[in-house]
């Protein structure tokens, strides 16, 4: 009966876990049914620009998402016949399904040496709902522009399909990336074929199983979900179940070269597993839910999002992996099979490079950690360099778009924040006193009354729109919003601004909120979990501190390499705090695999001995794991999403900095150069 439940219970693990894989399959391609890329969907309620939409809807006057066609004059003039086509071509546009309204050409200021002008526009409204498809169906009219003249769609419908596009397929691509970068890696640190295969394919499982959880809780509404967070979703719960798969295989062939018995080996390997794993994946997992008091409804989807990622990637490597194990035996690591080796009792098996390290620490443990201290130290005095106040929208794709290149010909021409004007509802009364006042802020292009009065929530109303002289994201752009809210209350306590510049504003406000409140409560969560799993306070402070050092470390990195090697203008708001939970989170991670081995080996042998003891078995594993969840991360860059090319070079490095110095060096050095202090106030280990 043992003999059949040995190979039952594992047969039947398998079984459950390919069933839940094959449930999942059809769901990666349904998660973009539930997607919202809409930038108000994720600002609170209360912000000001959220309740000017909500009045714009209940006046029926937001009754389309802009999109603005620019022709320019290259090698041919916009002449009377050239506008002709240019109108026909606007009358076509108004006919396909989707587009609710198209103004005929307007003229720019600049003209010719013949009088022709030098640009015209059009401003075509289509249906939200639909806009990537009714773009295109735009630019494919567009595309039949007059010889030796260029036109181009931007506006924000323009650009919100260049960054759907650009998020086409990230189910696909992106996955491939990321599991051709961790089959690499892993095939380098087995040097085993079979391996690689049962780790990923246990990772795979907890994606497809994380997939329709993500699904359901999107479409019960219960979060909004957006591309982002469904590529770092990829991301993360690969490179977790695969790090967490490191450890367990990395102890099973441990115990392989001690116990005959295959079946009792992975259980001992599985007991000494379980509570590391499980304690990593809880400080995660609540410092991912710290999110939910975001006001950014972006940022907290991303919480619950990733922590359901981790339970199932904790869950497969915790019964899917070990079943897959406990049914393929020994063979698994072949050719390079582990088996018990005949050794003097307590004598521990080589690590190679890592006994050397080890041993190095006990020689110059204090010189080590104060250099690697100060080595980040530099590094972090260069994080004010990521300049993380947002980035304009014509500069959030990579590469070539025609909405961006189209932005830049709008500007050369007319009012950059044509096609974006910002919205100011004012009592009626007092509409005539705001119209002033609006058009007498420098920022200010052209303002105008644009609707008919209306009764909203017992107020009488009115809807006033100005034309900023900046594109709509621009620094100069918020500014102006900032500076015309307090100016335009001053003349009537009651208005409100709104429009796509306001919500910038209110974005940047709230990130920068949410990196004030939250960061503070994921260092106090993490700090409480440690408190409890190593029954000490002096060793989660000195842990914590050294992964926020290794978190600055990483950001100043990054900063240079942005702005000296990519060029990149800046960086989105929500940048440093999404760098903050991955970097301290799964850093503290490789925090918990070292220090409770070294607990663990410390009741033997004592707290140096077991420091030491701990640094030679974990270091290996720990180091394989960083460069899975590094490469894991690097996979992002292949959206070319300025976003996520910076959160995916920032982790990457972090990740990096924390496995291979912080803890290789810094942690062990630190540790043993404190000795038996490190467990104050509890129980001193001797």
């Amino acid at each position: 009966m043992a003999k059949l439940l040995r190979w039952l219970v594992p047969a039947v693990l398998v079984l459950v876990w390919l069933g839940v894989s094959g449930m999942g399959g059809p769901y990666f391609g349904k998660l973009e049914e539930v997607q919202s890329q809409a930038a108000t969907d994720f600002l609170p309620r209360t912000a000001e620009s959220t309740r000017v939409s909500a009045i714009q809807t209940a006046l029926a006057d937001d009754n389309g998402f802009p999109a603005i066609l620019v022709y320019e004059a290259v090698e041919a003039p916009l002449d009377a016949a050239t506008i002709g086509v240019i109108a026909a071509q606007a009358a076509s546009i108004r006919a396909i399904p989707g587009v609710t309204a198209a103004s005929p050409p307007i003229p720019s200021a600049t003209r010719d040496a013949a009088g022709n002008p030098q640009a015209v526009e059009v401003f075509v409204l289509v249906d939200q709902a639909d806009f990537s498809e009714t773009v295109a169906a735009i630019r494919e009219i567009t595309e039949a522009h007059p010889a030796g003249i260029a036109a181009y769609v931007t506006g924000p419908a323009g650009f919100a399909a260049d960054l759907t596009e650009a998020f086409a397929g990230i189910d696909g691509v992106l996955l491939l990336v990321a599991v051709a970068a961790v089959l690499l890696i892993l095939l380098i640190v087995y040097r085993s074929p079979i391996l690689p295969i049962v780790v990923l394919l246990s990772s795979i499982s907890a994606l497809a199983a994380s997939v329709v959880g993500v699904y359901l809780m999107a479409d019960a509404g219960w979060i909004v979900l957006n591309a982002q967070a469904q590529g770092i979703l990829f991301i993360l719960v690969v490179g977790a179940a695969t790090d967490y798969g490191l450890l367990l295989v990395s102890r099973y062939r441990d115990t392989l070269r001690e116990e005959p018995n295959a079946i009792r080996a992975l259980l001992r390997a599985l007991r000494g597993v379980i509570a590391p794993v499980v304690a990593s994946a809880s400080t995660v997992v609540a410092g991912l839910l710290c999110l939910l008091i975001s006001d950014l409804a972006s940022n907290k989807a991303l919480g619950p999002v990733a922590a359901v990622g981790i339970v199932f990637a904790v869950l497969a490597s915790l019964t899917f992996l070990p079943a897959m194990l406990a049914l393929i035996g020994r063979p698994a690591f072949w050719p390079v099979i582990p088996r018990p080796e005949a050794r003097a009792a307590g004598t521990a098996l080589s690590h190679g490079i890592w006994t050397r390290i080890a041993g190095l620490v006990s020689r110059r443990a204090r010189v080590l950690w104060i250099a690697s201290v100060v080595l980040l130290a530099i590094a972090a005095a260069f994080a004010p360099r990521l300049n993380a106040t947002g980035v304009p929208q014509d500069e959030l794709l990579i590469g070539e778009a025609e909405s961006v290149t189209g932005q830049a010909v709008l500007q050369r021409y007319f009012a950059a924040g044509s096609g974006a004007p910002t919205v100011v509802i004012a009592p009626v009364a007092d509409a005539d006193a705001v119209l002033a006042a609006l058009r007498a802020d420098e920022g200010v292009a052209e303002a105008a009354i644009t609707g008919t009065p209306a009764v909203v929530n017992g107020a009488e109303i009115v809807e006033l729109q100005a034309t900023l002289r900046y594109g709509p994201d621009s620094d100069e752009a918020l500014a102006t919003v900032e500076r015309l809210r307090p100016a335009l209350r001053a003349v009537s306590p009651d208005v409100l601004v709104g429009g796509s510049s306001a919500i910038s504003l209110d974005t940047l406000d709230n990130a920068e909120r949410d990196l004030r409140t939250i960061v503070p409560l994921i260092l106090a969560v993490i700090t409480l979990i440690l408190i409890v799993l190593l029954r000490s306070v002096l060793a989660p402070i000195l842990l914590l501190g050294t992964t926020v050092l290794s978190y600055f470390a990483a950001l100043g990195i990054s900063g240079l390499v942005f702005e000296i090697g990519f060029g990149f203008p800046g960086a989105d708001p929500a940048v440093p705090l999404f760098a903050f939970v991955f970097l301290v989170a799964l850093g503290i991670d490789y925090n918990i695999f070292l220090t409770t081995r070294i607990r663990e080996e410390a009741l033997v042998h004592g707290t140096r001995p077991g420091i030491l003891r701990g640094l030679e078995a974990t270091g290996g594993v720990i180091t394989s794991a960083g460069i899975v969840l590094a490469a894991t991360f690097a996979a992002l860059a292949v959206i070319p999403v300025i976003f996520l090319v910076q959160i995916a070079f920032i982790v990457s490095v972090g990740v990096l900095i924390d496995a291979i110095l912080v803890r290789s060096i810094l942690v062990p050095g630190l540790l043993y150069d404190v000795g038996r202090a490190i467990w104050w106030p509890g129980r001193r280990i001797r």
